[in-house]
């Protein structure tokens, strides 16, 4: 029979582990998203079919600054993950916005050469991951931009 302080230590290890699990959660930001080949790229409306916009380069500016950046693939498709996020999540979401620094006539020689579109970001939720925990936040709609400054 186990003697009651090796019962209570067991115990206080267990929570004391429990605790700095806790506290040693990571946490990450996803962004994904596509851009589609279209003077707000986004989706066309009444179901119309839109291109998407391939080996566009998208980036996430902070501020001016650059944080991190992806390019689409050949759906449209990036994928941004800061991963530790250097800058906390209301941060992101409130001086951060998504660039795609390609030229929408790389695209579509009919569209603009000037200008660029740009998103803000839209929280859509957190999951936890193992001890990871992933907040993920989407485009909130690219519009486009002629003067960035």
């Amino acid at each position: 029979m186990a003697s009651k302080p090796i019962i209570l230590l067991v115990s206080l290890l267990a929570i004391a582990i429990a605790a700095s699990t806790a506290e040693a959660q990571l946490g990450i930001i996803n962004i994904p998203g596509t851009v589609f080949c279209t003077i707000n790229g986004n989706i066309g409306l009444n179901g119309i079919a839109t291109p998407v916009f391939p080996n566009a380069l998208v980036l996430l500016r902070c501020g001016g600054a650059v944080v991190a950046n992806a390019t689409t693939n050949g759906s449209g498709f990036f994928s941004i993950v800061l991963n530790p996020s250097p800058l906390p999540v209301s941060t992101v979401l409130s001086s951060c916005n998504l660039v795609v620094n390609t030229p929408l006539s790389t695209c579509n020689t009919t569209l603009p050469a000037v200008g660029r579109l740009l998103s803000p970001l839209q929280f859509v939720g957190t999951t936890l991951v193992g001890l990871l925990n992933v907040t993920n936040l989407i485009p909130a709609g690219f519009q486009l931009r002629l003067n960035l400054g």
